[in-house]
């Protein structure tokens, strides 16, 4: 049986290792089903890496990824705490949004970056 998830998808209905959390605006998904990264094509999509550093970002479009290896603290521009991306999540990160990263581990992720969202 499937549902529609919070990045409008459909998904396994409830997988116990799933978990949808959203956090400062950003849409996260703690081990997403792998149905769900199949159907998307998360596979397929382009890959990036950084080493250990620290830099700001500014979204130019609406930017999925799914983290591969590796752990980022997030911090959004203009809010008071941060979170950590970790392997097997998968986030949605909106259109003009500003963070910091600081990779505290070599970080790699499959991006989808849709510049007209």
């Amino acid at each position: 049986m499937s549902s529609t998830d919070i990045f409008g998808g459909k998904i396994e209905k409830n997988p116990p290792e799933s978990k949808l959390t959203e956090i400062f605006g950003v849409k996260i998904e703690k081990n997403p089903p792998e149905s769900k990264l199949t159907e998307l094509g998360v596979r397929s999509w382009p890959r990036w890496s950084c080493p250990v550093s620290k830099f700001p970002w500014s979204f130019t479009g609406r930017e999925t990824i799914y983290v591969l290896e590796g752990r980022v603290k997030v911090n959004i521009e203009g809010c008071d705490g941060s979170f950590e991306l970790e392997p097997r999540d998968f986030a949605v990160f909106p259109k003009g949004m500003k963070i910091n990263c600081d990779c505290t581990e070599a970080f790699d992720k499959h991006m989808y970056l849709e510049e007209n969202v």
